[in-house]
């Protein structure tokens, strides 16, 4: 009997062309089920994050109260040199503007716009508004403003007019770092009584930097010590180090109000062990605020460390004794490189999160010791200045994206050389 011829394999199989094809398919839909899982956080993360980020980015740039309420008047001083007496025309526009403006609060919008640049235009600006309607011609209409305020007469309330006529304007930026333009247009820097936000800037990164410091000095050696312990107690301990994630920061500020006022218990219990013969000032200063951040802040310290740690092999310090040299040395010399990652993120971590403190310091703090977030939320909600609360915040955010790069281009050349 004849045997069976073998089929060949190429014939059982589908052609390479299809197979390709069906492939590519399959590999398409596995993509867009990833994506379509991923969309609702990429949706999240755009309006709340990019959206806010993209708003403050647009606001600290934007001019939009005189430009908005007084288009006539911008138009008029077109071209003007800004070095002498506007024409009467200029008058006769902002009288127009000025009766255009539905209510009150678009004038004090105007007027509050105006106070940043000049001291006393609120009440220029609300005094006129309120002797409306003014008629007649041209001369007419600026005799009756001189009228009304002399001060109309004064060059650099036009001034003021004219710098900001433009909807966008770099103003607000250029304040945030101590600068300002000139009545040409040209940058300089404000004069020293005005200067504020650089020293409050430098101030912010001096607390932050002091912050960091004894956060890594305490966390060290704590996240060494449960890096040692068995994992049943290292657990145990670590859900003590969590304790402060699970508590308010307004209850915690208020636990250290307590405990650091002139009768509180820290100043008990060193008077009552003799250290000190009469109560430290430990509130409403640099002391407290820097006591309290760092008692905040430093679980984001200990746990990148603590990961790091866990994963050094303890046989690395025992050869390096073994091979002569001393525990001390062996530690600096082969434990501690050996954790910089968690070092590195631990510091950058504790640092952008302080740079951003706003509620510790202003309770625990004195007028010297707020910091640029205090400012952000002072523009907010009592200057009624967003333009420059988000220029401000701009600044935050630029001085973090910076440390950001700063650490991922320090990660890199440490890898680089390893």
């Amino acid at each position: 009997m004849q045997a069976a011829m073998p089929v060949p394999l190429a014939s059982a199989e589908a052609p390479p062309g299809e197979l390709r094809r069906a492939l590519a398919r399959a590999e398409s839909r596995r993509k867009w089920r990833a994506f379509a899982l991923t969309a609702p956080l990429l949706v999240f993360l755009l309006l709340t994050l990019l959206v806010p980020i993209v708003a403050l980015l647009q606001r600290a740039v934007e001019n939009p109260e005189v430009a908005n309420a007084l288009p006539r008047t911008v138009r008029a001083l077109d071209g003007w040199n800004r070095k002498e007496a506007p024409a009467p025309a200029a008058y006769a526009a902002i009288a127009a503007d000025l009766a255009q403006l539905p209510d009150s609060s678009d004038a004090g919008a105007l007027a509050r716009r105006l106070n940043t640049e000049i001291a006393g235009a609120r009440s220029l600006v609300m005094g006129t508004f309120r002797a409306l309607p003014i008629a007649g011609t041209p001369e007419e209409v600026k005799a009756r403003m001189l009228e009304i305020d002399p001060r109309w007469g004064e060059l650099p309330f036009w001034q003021a007019i004219a710098k900001n006529g433009s909807r966008w304007t770099p103003d607000y930026l250029l304040a945030s770092v101590d600068l300002r333009r000139d009545v040409a247009g040209e940058v300089e820097r404000m004069p020293a009584d005005q200067r504020a936000f650089a020293g409050i800037l430098l101030r912010t990164f001096n607390i932050s930097a002091v912050v960091t410091l004894f956060c890594l000095l305490l966390a060290y050696p704590l996240a060494w010590w449960l890096s040692t312990l068995p994992a049943r107690k290292a657990n145990v301990l670590m859900i003590l180090v969590l304790v402060p994630f699970w508590t308010s920061i307004l209850v915690r500020v208020a636990a250290w109000i307590v405990l650091l006022q002139s009768e509180g218990l820290v100043n008990r219990g060193l008077m009552g062990i003799g250290l000190i013969d009469h109560p430290l000032a430990l509130l409403f200063n640099r002391t407290g605020v820097i006591i309290a951040m760092v008692h905040i802040l430093l679980p984001f310290m200990i746990l990148p460390l603590y990961s790091v740690m866990k994963s050094v092999p303890p046989t690395y310090l025992r050869a390096a004794v073994s091979l002569g040299s001393s525990p001390l040395a062996a530690f600096f010399r082969v434990y501690v490189p050996q954790t910089y990652p968690g070092i590195g993120a631990g510091a950058l971590l504790v640092f952008i999160l302080a740079i951003g403190y706003y509620v510790t310091p202003a309770l625990l703090g004195g007028a010297d010791d707020q910091m640029l977030s205090y400012y952000i939320a002072r523009y907010t909600n009592v200057e009624i200045n967003w333009g420059m609360a988000c220029a401000l915040g701009a600044v935050l955010l630029v001085a973090t994206l910076v440390l950001y790069a700063v650490y991922r281009r320090i990660g890199k050349a440490e890898l680089s050389l390893g």
